[in-house]
């Protein structure tokens, strides 16, 4: 059984849902040695998050967008706003979207269905650079 651990840090990106699987595979060439495991990804920030979903159209990350938007409006009378109007929608947006996911891994790669991706959703206007922490257990081929 093997464990690997590390941080990675995704360069600032604009507020709206960011396609990054490329991002963090990259990044982790441990996993090829993995016939079978688990990849942990876990996002060091409240006001951004991850999911996973559509990787192909890019029409989807725009649409995800708006729909959080209506979701959780700047608009409401939010108490917490010493950081700025997008923060504490972006703490609550977080909180729905999810700050870990977990994917299987089968013969050094991630198991995802046909379209599917890693998004990291900035919430923010000006988010800065994201730190996750990457975590690999399994069984190495």
């Amino acid at each position: 059984m093997m464990w690997f651990q590390k941080q990675i840090v995704l360069a600032a990106k604009r507020r709206g849902f960011h396609l990054v699987t490329r991002e963090i595979v990259d990044q982790l060439p441990e996993m090829k040695s993995l016939k079978v495991g688990l990849l942990h990804v876990f996002i060091q920030h409240t006001s951004a998050s991850l999911t996973i979903n559509e990787n192909a159209d890019p029409d989807v990350r725009v649409d995800m967008e708006m729909a959080a938007n209506h979701l959780v409006p700047e608009s409401l009378p939010y108490v917490h706003t010493v950081e700025g109007r997008d923060d504490m929608p972006a703490h609550v947006k977080g909180s729905l979207m999810g700050f870990s996911l977990s994917i299987p891994i089968n013969h050094g790669q991630l198991a995802f269905g046909t379209w599917q991706g890693i998004y990291l959703c900035e919430h923010r206007n000006h988010g800065g650079p994201r730190r996750l922490v990457l975590t690999l257990h399994g069984d190495a081929s």
